[in-house]
């Protein structure tokens, strides 16, 4: 009896002792993941995450594989082997369905800023347009007038613009 408990008293020591065996085994560099001077790795999460950009020919390439897919579950196997969502995939096909490359290729964005001058241009041009429609009006109703005129035998007083 009294070697039983000699031995249990021996026990936690050893235990011990294999401890610290079993920890200077681990630091040695050969029984180890890496080597023992590795720096470990950067926990930190970078500041600002990288929108992903696609460009139309592969969302269209893209929604193509996924139509043409027959086998059950291929376009959630598509989906997970290209990392995309499928509320995109269903976003690609209405754009593929409004317009084809023409919509699935539309910048994004803010609009490109344009010249006061270039505004001022295009309303002086159509104001130009609308008073040479008035013009012609205006000209078709004296020619109209003047032939009525010799009709009824009156008169009417020479202007110093008409050239006629």
């Amino acid at each position: 009896m009294l070697s039983t408990v000699s031995q249990k008293l021996e026990s936690p020591m050893d235990a011990l002792a294999g401890l610290a065996r079993r920890e200077a085994e681990r630091s040695e560099a050969h029984r180890s993941a890496g080597p023992a001077n590795a720096a470990p790795p950067n926990p930190e999460v970078r500041a600002k995450a990288q929108r992903r950009k696609y460009n139309a020919a592969y969302k269209l390439s893209l929604v193509e594989r996924a139509d043409s897919a027959k086998d059950e579950g291929g376009v959630g196997a598509l989906l997970r082997q290209e990392g995309i969502y499928s509320s995109q995939l269903t976003e690609w096909r209405r754009q593929r369905d409004a317009g084809a490359l023409n919509a699935l290729g539309q910048k994004r964005g803010r609009k490109p800023i344009r010249d006061s001058r270039d505004e001022e241009i295009a309303k002086l041009r159509a104001q130009g347009g609308r008073l040479e429609q008035k013009l012609e009006q205006a000209s078709l109703i004296i020619d109209v007038q003047k032939k009525v005129a010799t009709l009824l035998g009156i008169s009417l007083p020479e202007t110093k613009g008409s050239g006629e």
